[in-house]
């Protein structure tokens, strides 16, 4: 009697968490989902680590998420104004062997991918193979089906979140692969491929056009426009556009052809998937050829600085202005302003430019500061709502 009441307490808590998720997915407002704000009482906080060593803000900041079992693992790396970088791993890479993780350990880094997506992009806006102003109706095959509102959205608008297209569409398969993620955490995302994301464009319409609104879904119709217009995949062009110019070699969206795949991090339930267990093994995520290039990369903290480093040399080059032009807020907000792919966020008189990142199993941060030229990656082998340590570490950096 005392087991069947357990699992009817279980499954009204299910479902009570269920339908907050799905209400959330169909709720327009739900953007921005990971919590990254800061308080008066950090920017304190920071002040006071003026006179600290960056091993020890870096370790009162991310020792505590690993030794609450809040995460396996974290590697942080940092890179300073003097260029020199800095790697700090915590915990362990996998529960099998009980490795310490380091700058070279490879991550799944989710939507991290949008900022590459959206770096090639420019790099072909620069190159005058595309234009920010190109619409859908001009960019797709002649003959897609387009509704009114998806004619006209431009290239610009699907790279800076401002195109009025959802998170992702909420169809009845969504929800129910959702509802399957949080038992099992495997990809929700596996049926968004190109027919099913044209045929939504068909009927698609939004009053919300022109305002910030985080889309996976417009980061896979990027990458299939890319794909169009050059002739190459999107595997290619991060080849040929960023992986070989930067010397990039653990950076792709096949993990197991990089050459630090053996000694990868392996992904663990954290606040998500709900209903594994936290510190439980998830299955790695495998997206379809149009969602790849949205969420699919898999890089390491180290590589992830140098693509950082060359948003900050905007004048070292072509290629680094094209990349730090990126950074340039296009749609200003009180909160979070809109850039190419990146959000700018102003804490005082600090303003700090970011990405973060979720798959199942992992948790990705990226910021600069660009006023001071440095740059923090925060990646936890745990799927964590929390990914306010890379900017509060960046607030101690500024002191």
């Amino acid at each position: 009697m005392r087991l069947t009441q357990w699992h009817r307490n279980r499954r009204c808590q299910a479902l009570l968490i269920i339908l907050g998720c799905c209400v959330c997915l169909l709720v327009t407002g739900c953007g921005e989902l990971s919590t990254t704000d800061l308080s008066a009482e950090d920017i304190a906080a920071a002040r006071q680590t003026r006179d600290a060593t960056l091993q020890s803000k870096v370790d009162s900041l991310v020792r505590p998420l690993v030794e609450t079992g809040h995460t396996p693992g974290v590697v942080v790396g940092v890179l300073l104004a003097d260029g020199s970088t800095h790697f700090y791993g915590y915990g362990v890479a996998n529960q099998i062997n009980h490795r310490k993780p380091d700058g070279d350990t490879l991550f799944a880094v989710g939507s991290l991918s949008k900022g590459y997506l959206a770096a090639v992009t420019a790099l072909l806006v620069d190159e005058g193979k595309l234009s920010w102003d190109d619409t859908l109706e001009t960019l797709l095959p002649p003959g897609t089906s387009l509704s009114m509102d998806a004619r006209t959205i431009t290239l610009l608008q699907l790279a800076t979140h401002t195109s009025g297209l959802p998170r992702q569409p909420t169809t009845l398969q969504t929800l129910a692969y959702f509802v399957e993620y949080l038992f099992d955490g495997n990809n929700f995302y596996r049926h968004f491929d190109l027919a099913y994301t044209l045929n939504y464009l068909a009927t698609f319409s939004s009053d919300t056009k022109g305002r910030q609104q985080y889309s996976n879904i417009g980061y896979g119709l990027l990458g299939y426009i890319l794909e169009l217009k050059t002739g190459q995949t999107v595997d290619m062009l991060l080849k040929h556009k960023l992986v070989e110019p930067m010397g990039l070699s653990c950076t792709g969206y096949s993990p197991e052809l990089l050459p630090c795949y053996p000694g990868r991090a392996y992904g663990y339930a954290g606040d998500q998937p709900k209903f594994i267990v936290r510190g439980h093994p998830t299955p790695d995520w495998h997206f379809t050829p149009l969602m790849r290039g949205s969420a699919g990369l898999w890089s390491n903290a180290k590589e992830l600085l140098m693509f950082a480093s060359a948003h900050l040399k905007g004048n070292e080059s072509r290629f680094n202005k094209v990349l730090a032009s990126n950074l340039r807020v296009r749609l200003p907000l009180p909160k979070k302003s809109a850039a190419v792919a990146w959000l700018v966020d102003d804490f005082g008189s600090q303003t700090i430019t970011f990405q973060i990142g979720f798959v199942a199993g992992y948790s990705s941060y990226i910021g600069l500061d660009v006023d001071k030229r440095t740059a923090v990656v925060v990646l936890q082998n745990s799927f964590n709502w929390d990914n306010s340590v890379g900017q509060k570490l960046l607030l101690r950096l500024a002191q």
